[in-house]
């Protein structure tokens, strides 16, 4: 079957939703052999793979954007060009549809929590088994591992370490504006009387308080809700090829329609994270009248 001729569609199904963790067991540091030893090695491991990919696909962002900038004309300009600023023209007019403060820095963090999600989520796209067959290869010819022992996801998003510390960026973000704009006690007074006043104290802090730590916990999961379910679908089709040649081809017909109403989803929840950015980081700037 896909993935390896030895693997049941349960073993295959948790394969390739097994990040390559680096970690310590048993007193020593090294990447883990099972999917159990990843699990065992606890808060303090590294997921490798959405590590790297994060980082490669963050440096492709920014040398394709900084290929577009140096090769910048008036006259006839390139398809590259025309495509940066139409990215760019579209991230602006969002943000001045969504916030109201001022501030140059919604702008360009905007225009990278989308690019940089969307580069992440289209890692999808990519056939399931492709490149953590070139990493089990890798493996086995380089270090002689077991090829069934190298894990490697490939889709940063489908981790929700990677969505969670994005979220949680623009959180502190969010209330490092909200105190320097406001001030301290501005910001707390919001907490503490809003909305029901002075008299409605505790409600009033345990609704805001809700409100506030749902931001970001909406943020992460959101996206690593839908990525990972996107996922493990083209996983599902994808055992489907070693049914035997009708089903294996019904499948491939359900791969390139998922495929194409995929695009969809990777673009829209790029937006959607990045929208509501904006809409927060505006919620930070926002000094109400009493």
């Amino acid at each position: 079957m896909a993935g390896g001729a030895t693997l049941t569609s349960g073993e295959y199904i948790k394969h390739h939703l097994t990040n390559m963790t680096f970690g310590q067991i048993d007193g020593e540091w090294r990447l883990a052999h099972t999917a159990q030893e990843a699990k065992e090695m606890g808060f303090w491991a590294f997921h490798v793979d959405s590590l790297a990919w994060s980082l490669v696909l963050g440096l492709f962002f920014i040398w394709l954007f900084r290929k577009a900038a140096k090769t910048v004309t008036s006259d006839t300009p390139s398809g590259l060009q025309n495509f940066v600023e139409w990215i760019v023209e579209f991230i602006d007019s969002s943000v001045k549809g969504s916030f109201a403060g001022k501030n140059y820095l919604v702008a360009p963090m905007a225009l990278t929590i989308f690019v940089w999600i969307f580069l992440m989520n289209a890692m999808d796209l990519i056939a399931v088994d492709w490149l953590p067959q070139i990493a089990a290869w890798i493996g086995h010819t380089a270090f002689g591992a077991d090829p069934h022992h190298v894990y490697f996801k490939v889709v940063p998003t489908t981790d929700p370490n990677v969505t969670f510390g994005m979220a949680l960026g623009v959180f502190w973000l969010m209330i490092y504006y909200s105190i320097k704009v406001k001030g301290l006690g501005g910001f707390l007074s919001e907490l503490a009387f809003h909305p029901f006043g002075k008299w409605g104290l505790p409600v009033n802090l345990l609704l805001e308080g809700v409100s506030l730590i749902s931001k970001p916990v909406s943020l992460a999961l959101r996206l690593f809700g839908n990525m990972y379910a996107g996922e493990t679908i083209f996983i599902l089709i994808a055992i489907m090829y070693s049914a035997g040649w009708s089903l294996g081809l019904f499948g491939g017909f359900l791969q390139l329609g998922w495929a194409i109403f995929h695009i969809l989803i990777i673009t829209l929840q790029a937006f959607i994270f990045m929208t509501l950015t904006i809409v927060y980081m505006d919620m930070a700037h926002t000094v109400e009248e009493h």
